[in-house]
């Protein structure tokens, strides 16, 4: 009995299939040595910074394919530095982070959009103290020395994570800009 042609063609279309499909980005990871993460803020109209000094995460991004690309960040809140210990301590406790409780923030991206060369923003969600908001992050893309760079900040509101109870409201702006410098490995 003569092979059927469909069947005898079936492995080389499939190979053509793959061959002419775009290429998944690979999975990065962050390169937590090398990035940054921080939070600035004002106390009686003076600018205060902090840095998140552990934290996690993988991009999947292609710049010629944004729409593809997806990221998830895991930050420790319990790691928030200050610089001073006092400081550091007492934003465990319940009414900033309440790090026993709640101790990881997440972004995870639900699309990217370009907004230009090297210019993009994930859209997605940002849950803190177990409330979650949607949020665009503006960013920027470019390769360095081998390694991928992202580079953006985000505006969110204190309190509508429940950083801070009211009577800091007179000496806290409620808005916090977050900074990021990501540097992702494979």
């Amino acid at each position: 009995m003569k092979p059927s042609p469909i069947r005898s063609l079936s492995p080389w279309f499939a190979v053509a299939l793959m061959a002419a499909a775009p290429a998944a980005a690979a999975v990065d990871r962050v390169d937590v040595e090398k990035s940054r993460v921080t939070a600035t803020f004002r106390q009686m109209n003076v600018p205060v910074e902090g840095r998140f000094t552990s934290f996690r995460g993988t991009i999947r991004f292609d710049p010629r394919n944004a729409a593809a690309a997806s990221a998830r960040i895991e930050i420790d809140t319990a790691s928030f530095d200050l610089g001073a210990p006092e400081y550091n301590d007492e934003l465990h406790k319940p009414e900033w982070f309440d790090t026993l409780h709640h101790p990881k923030a997440t972004f995870e991206s639900s699309s990217v959009v370009a907004l230009g060369p090297d210019r993009f923003e994930a859209r997605g969600k940002l849950t803190l103290k177990d409330k979650t908001r949607d949020v665009q992050i503006p960013f920027t893309q470019r390769s360095e020395a081998g390694a991928r760079v992202y580079e953006g900040e985000l505006p969110i509101s204190r309190k509508a994570y429940s950083i801070g109870s009211a009577e800091w409201d007179d000496t806290l702006e409620d808005q916090v800009i977050v900074k990021f410098r990501i540097i992702t490995t494979r």
